[in-house]
């Protein structure tokens, strides 16, 4: 005989709406930067070895600490790790707002990293403990997953607007109502959950997991932005081989970080191997996008945001409906191949883009958008229904850190595709800078007289279109091809998922729920 779960009421559903809060600011704080740059630079002078820390070492911080802050969570408390990281990243935001020094902000952008790292991946766990009914887990996670990647676009907006009226400080202001908010709401909404019997906290494997995901990610990044360099292939070499120690790692310690266990779940490895994939799709097209709005068309970076803004309505609509689907029937292995085909669809309307297709582009995102939401949120569902739910926090930071590499290996990935069909297209007898970028051949032009200046623009232009195409086209194909790895890998998990769950909640009838709910 089993058991039903016990479905959330009113008091849950506001916890769910307090956890949204640090994750929209923890989101919003990837991009926050963009135009508040120009006024830290004159403000505090950094060199342009400070300005790039100051703007990558909130991320690089995030996503090297993920694993090693969801097994923490699992180990002292959910909740109490989700109240101390508000506490920190309100504090870092107060020094970030008022440091008077470039190595002050870092600091600061790196114990907001630190904090961030511990907000992420409790704001999923809690969710999982939280909602133990799949159909509202599924919806809960629907909203998650739409606030997350909204926040990333409303960031880069709210960026603009308060430099525009106030000074860079206000951008790490704005986080601080909210992390009161939640100091305040948190211990009287949010239950406590943790493992009962978590094991010892193994040390070893925090610096291990620090140095296989901290090079990887640089190293992914720097080809993204800078091309082909011994350097970085070096940094992603030496990080595969610490992720190969830190596996070796968990595989033989008597208390993992993270448990080997979580991968014999069925469907938590395909979740998060797809996940991964989607994160790869949504980031790349980020590359070319922006440049695409700002360079291209000539938008101003606030234009340029606003713009980007109109492909997150359909990003509101998408996952709620994938979740009905499910709800009412459909089988998650189509709706997840649906998701993927959507996404395909999205790259395939960017292939058709010229060098004056504003609202090609902007469809483009939206479609694109729309349909890497339905994937995650329906996979991040699997991954965290499949887990057990005393390994909540370390479920969610694995699904975090795929998203995180994910996202650096498109933007690396499409990147390098884009970036050698830009310099296969642009002519020969262009001036070195114009050869290697988009903006150093607008640099180039804007320095040249007359005719010939318009002349190099416009195949600058031109072939960076060809460049994103290409790209767009490769997407394309591998969503296509993760279309195809979902529809066979995933068709029979949603029954063997629902029989785990209903052998969960047998066992679970006797026995109070490690979330208090």
């Amino acid at each position: 005989m089993t058991t039903n779960p016990a479905r959330a009421g009113r008091r849950e559903w506001t916890a769910l709406t307090v956890l949204m809060l640090p994750l929209l600011l923890v989101s919003m704080d990837v991009s926050v930067l963009y135009f508040a740059i120009p006024e830290i630079s004159a403000d505090l002078e950094p060199s342009g070895t400070q300005q790039l820390w100051i703007f990558d070492i909130y991320g690089f911080v995030l996503a090297g600490l993920l694993m090693t802050m969801g097994a923490l969570g699992d180990r002292i408390g959910r909740r109490r790790l989700l109240l101390v990281g508000a506490a920190a990243f309100g504090t870092a935001s107060l020094g970030a707002a008022y440091a008077h020094s470039a190595e002050a902000l870092i600091a600061a952008r790196a114990l907001l990293g630190i904090g961030g790292a511990t907000l992420m991946p409790t704001t999923m766990a809690l969710v999982r403990t939280m909602f133990t009914d799949p159909a509202q887990r599924a919806k809960a996670i629907g909203l998650w997953s739409g606030v997350m990647t909204a926040g990333i676009a409303l960031g880069s907006v709210m960026s603009g607007v308060l430099v525009e009226h106030f000074w860079w400080g206000s951008v790490f202001l704005v986080n601080l109502p909210a992390m009161a908010l939640l100091l305040v709401l948190g211990p009287l909404l949010l239950p406590e959950s943790k493992n009962p019997s978590p094991g010892r906290f193994d040390l070893l494997s925090v610096p291990l997991s620090l140095a296989a995901v901290l090079p990887v990610i640089y190293g992914l990044k720097e080809l993204a932005a800078e091309g082909w360099n011994v350097r970085y292939v070096v940094s992603i070499t030496v990080g595969l081989l610490f992720a190969a120690l830190f596996v070796q790692r968990q595989r033989t310690s008597a208390s993992p970080m993270i448990s080997p266990a979580l991968f014999r779940g069925h469907g938590f490895t395909p979740a998060l191997v797809l996940n991964t994939v989607s994160a790869l799709g949504m980031m790349g097209s980020a590359f070319f996008t922006t440049q695409y709005l700002q360079s291209v068309l000539g938008k101003s970076s606030l234009e340029a945001a606003l713009w980007s803004l109109l492909p997150s309505v359909l990003i509101g609509v998408a996952a709620p409906v994938a979740a009905q689907l499910v709800q009412r029937g459909a089988e998650r292995a189509h709706v997840v191949t649906a998701g993927f085909l959507i996404a395909a669809a999205g790259y395939g309307l960017l292939a058709l883009a010229g060098t004056d297709s504003l609202w090609v582009v902007l469809a483009a995102c939206g479609v694109l958008a729309a349909g890497i939401v339905i994937v995650m949120s329906q996979l991040t569902d699997l991954a965290l229904g499949s887990a057990p739910v005393e390994k909540a926090g370390s479920a969610s930071s694995l699904l975090e850190t795929g998203t995180e590499f994910g996202g650096a290996l498109g933007m690396a990935a499409l990147g390098s595709i884009g970036t050698a069909l830009y310099r296969h297209g642009m002519p020969s007898n262009a001036p070195a800078p114009a050869q290697e970028t988009l903006g150093g051949a607008l640099a180039v032009a804007a320095e040249s007289p007359g005719r010939a200046g318009d002349a190099l623009a416009a195949a600058a232009r031109e072939a960076f279109t060809d460049g994103m195409r290409g790209a767009a086209v490769a997407a394309a194909l591998l969503l296509v091809a993760a279309a195809g790895v979902a529809a066979a890998g995933l068709r029979h998990i949603r029954v063997r998922q629902d029989a785990a769950a209903e052998t969960e909640n047998a066992g679970q009838a006797g026995h109070p729920s490690p979330s208090g709910v």
